[in-house]
């Protein structure tokens, strides 16, 4: 690498005292320069990306490689954010969420590295979050009542009581209870044990619920002691601030304090098997069923993550292999009839030191093994032999060039992307620079795969020469899920009958000192804030131009996508028969999928990859800001292109419309099967939005459809349909209902959505014109989709294979352009901060909860996530209305509502991202003038709002909602309440 010239005396002369630049690298693909340096006294690293972008980023690192699945690393992430030196409150963490404008604040562990990030756009709030993160990574206080609340204890189930039981309590107990409750998370740990047989990676670093509770808390202490230390320390910082202004800070605030030490920790080579390993593992699975409900995949051990060659060229190879239907792997893996879909573990893990490569299926028998794995064995012998299309491999290095080139946005702001791609190779001593800049590798693979035996040696070297290869089996267990029930029962009886009566007072007194610590006011001046006065006037909105494209209303954002073009047709939604609303997310899912024109769905795939960064069909759905029961639809097919395919993005996306063939009868099979597995491998994730889901059920139109296509209800349709296949009759009946759906919308009013930089926008729309142009309006009789009216209670139970459970309630509110509406927004954090995040995730060991104003289907909904309690979290629900109603507050609580609420509406997305939704905003009556009337609404809320909208929305029990997500075992504890029970 190196030092770009016009950076190096600048960056000298500017470096703090206590650091040492080492380099700067200008990476031109991400509009940024990547400066190096290393702390003088200490040698923590320190990676700057500096970019024209005010919404600044920062985290810090430590290498942590537990040997042991106790989670050690997991609690300590937890109990760390429990109060430090300087700031020594129990939750500051939690009350700097609130009073903060971060656009991100969290915390991470992964199999290797903990890592705390946050980012803002105000920098007085950027500091005041620099000054509490530092100190609580580098000065901790690690109390013992922290780790018993964070991590693990037991009680008895009457805490003062010593006669009642014994259980283990524990917010990341619970949370890993509800993370292993996932197949697909077992099926990771699992293979990850037998690749890694003697690293770190073979243990569960979250932790094994099984295991969690033998970590003792100086086992904690000790492992803060040797891994938080500056000395195993990476810093990332991305934004305008400059990295000179960082390391004031880090000096003052932290690294001052500390020496030197020889902390090198690393991750060594893991040994190599001789000849490959089959091995057999069981999961929980309730189910009546358990037939085709094993997974069987093979993975491989290949090089170095670090190494960016032997990176690139692995995920070229894993790309060639399996990225779409067209790809020789799985596409033997979607029609070789040994299961139900390939495995979502499909493809290349780089995170980790050493890379590994995983192919599989899941929805397969455990007999079937051995026929899979010579399936696989031999197309990869084939294209060991044959190789593949030369234009299949620059499809996959076209992916690897978009994906460089692409401002995303979604959950995580930009710059901590960035610094998250690059943070795994900076944690194993390697070159995270040389990870941000893949042009020139990706110049030098361009050169390589000219080489007609390119991909034949690579599929050699890494996969067919490898002996590290593991063949798991994971078959479902019915009983397993009972069988650990009662194993943890056993457990503690036999931990009580053991104790002597001092030990139970003792535990008597733990939960006692643990109830007083969790209602413990802390004086919240001692840590920094911002307030109202530091909120941003304005809320800056993207404006489109509205243009013809022939007769097409089309919108183009001129926004700066670095090289990229997006594209949109936007149809409306026409009506539609039950029969046919119901397959409606299943049309959308196929319909990309398949093949169109002359093109079979193999030769659809690669066209698409050739050309574009994917494209999507979906449809959206909102009601009206002024009545809910009023609803406007539309279907969308989208696309995303390097500008200079903006042309071919066109015919890509027009050629899918109106030449889609729904004659691949197997491959659509193949395609609802997979989507079937998709959604249900989601569930215990989304366990808590499929809960809130169904809870809102009855409020609107918008709300019961998104239950009854993608909620709890349209998974159970789901699950039918795809077992309805097997019939030819049924799928050709299904293949009938898309192309009704599909001739209603070809037959609708459509327009255009072009994102891209404002110099490709006269070219693009002049491309446009020639492909548009004679495109006529839709016919007159068209009629949009109309949905019924609805306002009722729902009652229900849903039952599924979990650990833990997922808890909902929902009150029938105001629509957005309602008066109440901005309190109702400001009371869903205000009840979170203050009552229901002590009450469900302290006390009641939840991982998470919360409420919230769903302004779209007019509703308030509460929710718990990962919850080891059910009927006394739904009563935790009302009492917090009480606990509003009956006392006074501070003027404070409700200011720190109103900041979380600023935070979320101002919160920025990509730059594309940012123009899809001012078009859609607008599109649904949401205009520029509208958000920024109820962002002033907000700002005007005050403590007697609150109580006011409490008062008349949340106190009428029978208006009430309640919907739960748990297992059969725990039904019982449900039956006062009179729910309706589903099973999914």
């Amino acid at each position: 690498m190196h030092n770009t010239s016009d950076h190096l005396p600048k960056a000298k002369g500017l470096t703090h005292p206590t650091f040492d630049w080492l380099r700067s690298q200008r990476i031109d693909s991400l509009n940024l320069t990547v400066e190096e340096y290393c702390h003088r006294k200490t040698g923590a690293k320190h990676f700057h990306l500096a970019a024209d972008n005010p919404e600044n980023g920062f985290l810090v690192a430590f290498r942590t490689v537990p040997m042991d699945s106790t989670g050690v690393a997991h609690i300590l992430e937890h109990t760390v954010l429990c109060g430090s030196q300087r700031y020594p409150v129990r939750d500051p963490f939690f009350m700097m969420l609130r009073r903060s404008l971060n656009t991100f604040m969290n915390a991470f562990t992964s199999s290797d590295w903990t890592a705390y990030p946050f980012a803002s756009k105000n920098k007085k709030d950027f500091n005041n979050l620099l000054k509490v993160y530092l100190d609580a990574v580098f000065f901790a206080r690690l109390d013992p009542l922290d780790f018993a609340q964070e991590g693990h204890r037991v009680e008895f189930e009457t805490p003062n009581d010593p006669q009642t039981d014994l259980v283990f309590k524990g917010v990341v107990f619970n949370e890993m209870k509800g993370a292993m409750s996932s197949p697909i998370s077992t099926l990771w740990q699992s293979l990850s044990s037998y690749l890694f047989p003697t690293t770190t990676y073979h243990y569960n670093s979250g932790g094994d619920p099984k295991h969690i509770p033998d970590l003792s808390y100086e086992q904690l202490k000790s492992f803060y002691s040797t891994h938080y230390h500056p000395s195993n320390a990476v810093f990332m910082t991305f934004g305008d601030i400059p990295a000179q202004e960082h390391h004031e800070q880090f000096e003052s605030y932290a690294l001052s304090s500390f020496e030197k030490r020889n902390i090198n920790l690393r991750v060594a080579d893991e040994k190599r098997y001789p000849t490959p390993l089959q091995v057999e593992e069981s999961y929980a699975l309730e189910a009546e069923d358990s037939a085709h409900k094993t997974h069987i995949i093979l993975g491989w051990l290949l090089g170095q993550s670090t190494d960016l060659d032997q990176q690139l060229k692995a995920h070229l190879l894993s790309g060639v292999l399996l990225d779409n239907s067209g790809s020789p792997l799985r596409y033997a893996l979607e029609t070789c009839g040994l299961g139900a879909a390939p495995s979502p573990l499909c493809g290349l893990e780089d995170n980790n030191r050493e890379m590994s490569f995983i192919c599989g299926l899941e929805g397969s028998q455990p007999e079937q093994a051995e026929a899979l794995e010579q399936r696989i064995l031999e197309v990869l012998q084939e294209v060991a032999k044959k190789g593949v299309p030369q234009e299949q491999i620059e499809a996959v290095l076209h992916q690897l060039e978009l994906h460089q080139r692409e401002i995303s946005g979604g959950n995580m702001p930009y710059g901590l992307q960035l610094m998250l791609q690059g943070l795994s190779s900076a944690i194993h001593h390697g070159d995270p620079v040389a990870l941000l800049n893949l042009d020139p590798t990706l110049d030098k693979l361009r050169q390589e795969i000219k080489d007609p035996n390119f991909i034949q040696q690579l599929v050699k070297e890494n996969l067919l020469n490898n002996s590290h290869r593991v063949r798991l089996v994971l078959q479902p267990d019915p009983t397993l899920s009972a069988h650990r029930i009662q194993e943890e029962k056993s457990c503690l009886s036999e931990m009580k009958s053991a104790m002597s009566e001092a030990q139970k007072a003792a535990i008597v007194k733990l939960a006692a000192d643990l109830a007083t610590r969790q209602q413990q006011q802390d004086d919240p001046d001692i840590l920094p804030k911002v307030g109202i006065e530091d909120i941003p006037a304005t809320l800056p909105i993207p404006k489109g131009k509205q243009d013809l494209i022939g007769k097409l209303p089309a919108a183009f954002f001129n926004q700066g996508t670095n090289g990229l073009i997006y594209q949109q047709i936007i149809i409306d939604l026409p009506q539609l028969e039950d029969e046919l609303l119901n397959v409606l997310p299943h049309y959308t899912a196929c319909l990309t999928e398949l093949g169109v024109g002359k093109k079979d769905y193999r030769q659809t795939q690669t066209w698409q990859s050739t050309i574009s960064g994917g494209i999507n069909a979906s449809t959206t759905l909102r009601g009206r800001i002024e009545n809910v029961q009023q609803v406007n639809g539309h279907f969308v097919l989208s696309g995303k292109a390097l500008s200079r395919n903006h042309n071919h993005l066109t015919e890509l996306l027009q050629t899918t419309l109106h030449e889609i063939r729904f004659d691949e009868l197997d491959h659509l099979r193949e395609i609802i099967a997979q989507c079937r597995s998709e959604w249900e491998d989601h569930i215990t994730g989304s366990g808590h939005n499929l809960a809130m889901s169904a809870a809102v059920s009855g409020m609107s139109p918008t709300a019961a459809l998104t239950h009854r296509l993608s909620g709890l209800a349209g998974i159970v349709f789901l699950q039918q349909l795809d077992e309805s296949l097997a019939h030819k009759a049924k799928l050709e009946e299904l293949t009938h209902k898309f192309h009704l759906i599909h001739e209603r919308i070809l037959a609708a009013p459509r327009q255009l959505l072009i994102i891209s930089e404002q110099k490709d926008q006269v070219e693009i729309q002049s491309a446009l014109n020639k492909r548009w142009g004679h495109n006529l309006k839709a016919t007159s009789k068209f009629t949009s989709l109309q949905l019924p009216q609805i306002r009722t209670s729902v009652r229900q139970s849903w039952t599924t294979n979990t650990q833990v459970n997922f808890c909902a309630k929902a009150y029938p509110t105001v629509p957005i352009s309602h008066p109440d509406a901005a309190a109702l927004t400001v009371l869903g954090g205000f009840l979170r901060n203050n009552y229901l995040h002590r009450a469900i995730r302290e006390q009641g060991g939840a991982y998470g909860g919360g409420a919230g104003q769903d302004s779209e289907s007019a509703a308030f909904r509460f929710f718990s996530y990962r919850d080891p309690r059910l009927t006394a979290t739904l009563t935790d629900f009302n009492q917090s209305v009480q606990w509003l109603l009956e006392n006074d507050h501070p003027w404070r609580l409700v200011e720190e509502a109103i900041l979380g609420v600023i935070s979320s509406i101002d919160k920025p997305k990509s730059p594309a991202g940012e123009a899809k939704s001012a078009f859609y905003n607008n599109l649904y009556g949401r205009t520029p003038e509208q958000q920024r009337h109820f962002r002033s609404q907000i700002l005007e809320v005050r403590l007697k709002g609150l109580k006011t909208v409490a008062e008349r929305y949340l106190t009428l029990e029978d208006n009430a909602s309640i919907a739960v997500l748990t297992n059969t075992a725990q039904l019982t504890q449900l039956a006062d309440l009179q729910l309706n029970a589903y099973k999914v």
